[in-house]
């Protein structure tokens, strides 16, 4: 071989651009550059690179001994060093988002009863958050109605009763009165309000950081906001929890053993030396972050793995199915996952939200540095300790006084009839601490209807007796202990006459209903009319209350900044 020529390695890489916009590679690294690529897949990468062109020589200089000769040994070893990535143009926006269609209106007389699982997630308002700071609305698909209620606290009633000689772990709190964007109809609100568990009273922690360690990480409001937020959680460690991580990017490793949360230093320190670089093995981190939490796991403690990832799988079992199958399966063991979604472009949130629905853990999105205070530090008792499981509301409204019905959120939390009663079917957690809303519409008999009457048929119904003329409808729960594989059943009458007039309703109440009114608003106001976001802001602006945090009037400026953003005729105050 010629010495005193350059040395060129071919890599030839081509790559297709496939129908749905992303793009594919076509052709691979030659076998000898690959295994060497494999074999230094778990070192950290360098930033992503493209490959430069041979530095330009200027004009009436030869090139210098060092550019012209290339040692034989060196040759030898350039030609097992792993080419330099190439990566192709991604498209701006990937992100993946669960398409649900709204609840549609019913009629009692075909359909009286409503079943579904409580969710306590946040998510969603977050994320709308971040799209609106951002200067875009968010998809509609992106919006879903109950997170963003849920995303406050409300002054609900703490618990009181008690249920086979204990006393229920949440209390029950209803509301009626007539609905701000319909004259004709009426907003049944249902509060559910946990007890609260001080922090330093918490079961012993063993916790399990699974963090994504990928290419797509390496970004500000990614790896950078996973290490501060995990950082904040470390600052609430005691001596009895238990914290290890586990990373994953094209491999997956175990950088913290089991460690005591009195170790801050040397859990801060395996924080800080956490690096992007790499596809996306996730499957392969949760499978370890499993075992990891079953090698510390506590009989009476909280045993919970918390994944912070932008949910971009690509190696590995990376369909959606399949991964929310994996977890479901592995949450047998006793061990919970929680989601934090971090990052913008390519953010799976249909993923994020689903495997922590599986893993019946709690789906939070981190936008900044104080979402991730709130959720991992303000709210870290309702993030982490659970007081009942596979929680179940179901409604069934009397026909003799509701002609109509329709069910404001938790379309993807829908649950069959029959599934109310079978503790084989799986629903959500609640958290100590945390507040659940449950928002429906309805319209009375003799009232003006949201749909008209048939004419070849009857939308009327059989009198039942007159001792049932005063119920609305009848509210039954059913939860689980902790530990417990039976469920317990708890039931409500709601009165016609408990129905307020709009000046005599809660703060709490006007203000879940703007929230309502936001999101509805937000996934095209189909069911709310020419109540616009003048109306919203309004409505939410006077029942602000006792704000502390300072959540509701945030609230207030994101109305007025999605008005602003929104290509619609301003409506009317």
């Amino acid at each position: 071989m010629n010495t005193k020529r350059p040395l060129i390695l071919a890599l030839t890489t081509v790559f297709t651009l496939s129908a749905c916009g992303h793009y594919e590679r076509a052709a691979e690294a030659p076998p000898v550059a690959q295994e060497a690529h494999n074999a230094d897949a778990a070192k950290p990468a360098a930033e992503p690179v493209a490959i430069a062109a041979p530095a330009p020589v200027a004009a009436g200089h030869a090139p210098s001994g060092s550019q012209r000769k290339v040692a034989p040994a060196l040759m030898a070893e350039r030609m097992v060093m792993p080419a330099p990535p190439i990566y192709a143009p991604q498209p701006t926006n990937t992100e993946k988002y669960q398409e649900l269609s709204q609840h549609e209106i019913k009629q009692v007389a075909h359909a009286p009863v409503s079943t579904f699982s409580i969710d306590v997630d946040t998510g969603a308002y977050a994320n709308m958050r971040r799209f609106l700071n951002q200067g875009q609305l968010p998809p509609a698909d992106a919006v879903r109605v109950e997170e963003l209620i849920n995303y406050f606290p409300y002054q609900y009633t703490l618990p009181q009763q008690k249920n086979e000689g204990k006393l229920v772990p949440f209390g029950v709190t209803s509301e009626i009165a007539p609905s701000p964007w319909n004259p004709d109809s009426y907003l049944i609100r249902i509060g559910v309000k946990a007890s609260d568990v001080a922090k330093a009273t918490l079961p012993p922690a063993n916790l399990v950081f699974l963090v994504d360690v990928s290419g797509s990480m390496n970004e500000p409001a990614k790896l950078p906001m996973v290490k501060n937020a995990l950082k904040l959680l470390t600052n609430q460690l005691r001596p009895q929890d238990r914290i290890s991580m586990v990373t994953y990017a094209g491999g997956t490793q175990v950088v913290l053993e089991p460690t005591s949360g009195s170790e801050k230093a040397k859990i801060s320190a395996a924080i800080d030396q956490l690096r992007p670089g790499g596809s996306t093995a996730g499957a392969a981190g949760i499978q370890l972050a499993y075992q990891m939490a079953s090698q510390g796991f506590m009989k009476e403690g909280i045993n919970r793995i918390l994944l912070a990832t932008d949910g971009d799988f690509n190696v590995g079992i990376s369909d959606f199915r399949q991964l929310k199958s994996l977890v479901e399966e592995k949450r047998k063991s006793g061990v919970s996952l929680s989601s934090l979604g971090f990052g913008a472009g390519n953010y799976n949130e249909q993923l994020m939200e689903q495997i922590a629905d599986a893993g019946d853990g709690n789906y939070s999105y981190i936008d900044n540095l104080n979402e991730a205070q709130k959720v991992l530090s303000d709210e870290l008792s309702s993030t982490l300790a659970v007081v009942a499981k596979d929680v179940k509301i179901q409604l069934e409204f009397n026909p003799n006084v509701v002609a109509e019905y329709r069910q404001i959120g938790y379309e993807n939390r829908a649950l069959k009839r029959e599934d109310f009663n079978n503790d084989k079917v799986d629903a959500g957690e609640i958290g100590a601490g945390h507040s659940v809303t449950a928002l429906y519409e309805v319209t009375l008999i003799g009232g003006k209807r949201m749909l008209d009457g048939l004419r070849y048929g009857s939308d009327k119904t059989t009198q039942s007796g007159s001792d049932k003329t005063d119920e609305l409808a009848f509210l039954r729960m059913r939860y689980k202990i902790p530990g417990s594989d039976k469920s317990q059943l708890l039931e409500f009458p709601l009165y016609k006459r408990d129905i307020k007039t709009a000046a005599q309703t809660s703060e709490d109440f006007r203000f879940a209903a703007a929230v309502a009114a936001f999101g509805q608003e937000l996934k095209g106001g189909k069911y709310i009319g020419q109540f616009g976001y003048d109306q919203i802001q309004k409505l939410a602006d006077s029942a602000r209350g006792h704000d502390p945090f300072g959540y509701r009037g945030e609230f207030v400026r994101l109305v007025g900044l999605a008005k602003s953003l929104s290509t619609k005729p301003a409506s009317n105050p």
